[in-house]
């Protein structure tokens, strides 16, 4: 039996997260530019990674809100932790993978990964609010918000979480956990107050992981091309992309 809640839920967090995906890490690949920056068939892998890393993700987020809402210290500090700390441990494993993390492309991965769990988080928040009886207009928009919200919160802190050594807003576990564990309990306070706290709190969420997303957003423009153009354009490639010259091997610039 379909549950209406779950159904609407995982549209919304799919649409968003597999939006978000396609029109911002799409303009790196051709025909927007003239050479694809990552491999295509990565980036799903690490989307889809994502979307069942997402699942005890929503788990630990929705015990955290239970606990936040019952005033319970350490339940509030337990799942708080598990989630922020499982989100980054992720992100970790993913740039040290073999699979991902030796290809220079890796932050488009990262950001498929955390796009992927974002959406799955957004469904946890629209379905549980949804599988309320008491549904207002009001609500329905704060928790719209708030799926916007966790979606950029996620992006945010693909770019955020990696270490970087070159010069430029500094990143790591340390900064992306701090953001992350703001903007949840935003998300998780929402609920607990009136219409303006429902509203308030997830628009604070957006504004702030939109702020560091459209600060951090240049990064992916610096990823250098994987690939040269075909000396033959006439020649169909797999996925419509240019493919990797054979004398042009991947470079490898992670730190030491």
């Amino acid at each position: 039996m379909v549950v209406a809640s779950l159904s609407i839920g995982g549209v919304v967090g799919v649409a968003l997260s597999g939006g978000f995906l396609y029109w911002e890490v799409g303009k790196y690949a051709t025909p927007q530019v003239e050479v694809t920056r990552f491999d295509e068939r990565k980036e799903l892998a690490a989307y889809t990674v994502g979307l069942f890393a997402g699942v005890p993700y929503a788990v630990a987020y929705l015990m955290f809100a239970v606990s936040l809402a019952a005033g319970a210290i350490l339940g509030i500090a337990l799942f708080l932790g598990l989630l922020v700390g499982g989100i980054e441990a992720g992100t970790w494993l993913l740039l040290r993978s073999h699979y991902w993390g030796s290809d220079p492309s890796r932050p488009f991965y990262v950001f498929g990964f955390r796009a992927g769990a974002g959406g799955i988080l957004a469904l946890a928040l629209v379905a549980s609010y949804l599988a309320q009886p008491d549904v207002t207009l009001p609500g329905v928009l704060g928790v719209a918000i708030a799926a916007v919200a966790v979606v950029v919160l996620q992006v945010a802190g693909a770019l955020l979480s990696p270490k970087r050594t070159r010069p430029g807003p500094a990143g790591g576990p340390g900064p992306g956990a701090i953001v992350g564990a703001v903007g949840f309990f935003l998300l998780a306070l929402a609920p607990l107050g009136g219409t303006t706290t429902v509203i308030g709190a997830p628009l604070v969420a957006l504004a702030g992981s939109g702020l560091v997303y459209v600060r951090l957003r240049p990064l992916l423009a610096e990823v250098r091309p994987r690939a040269t153009p075909a000396a033959d354009a006439s020649v169909d490639r797999p996925f419509g992309r240019t493919p990797v010259a054979p004398d042009e091997p991947l470079r490898d610039d992670r730190p030491r």
